[in-house]
């Protein structure tokens, strides 16, 4: 059985928390607290094409803010 986080021909939605931190997340999966959809649902490789264009900087926000 394969994982419905990594299967490609499973539509999923790209999640965004408060730290700015992206997640692929099955589109059928309720979203969890804390997480917001930000793109999809959409096929698994425009969802990490998505994250690829927008997540550009790994650092969480808080540790952003802190050294600003």
């Amino acid at each position: 059985m394969t994982n419905p986080f990594d299967d490609p021909q499973t539509q999923h939605r790209v999640l965004v928390n408060d730290e700015g931190q992206h997640a692929l997340w099955p589109s059928f999966a309720d979203v969890p607290a804390g997480w917001e959809a930000a793109f999809g649902p959409a096929a698994h490789a425009a969802c990490l094409e998505y994250v690829e264009l927008h997540w550009t900087d790994l650092t969480p926000r808080s540790a952003r803010v802190a050294t600003a």
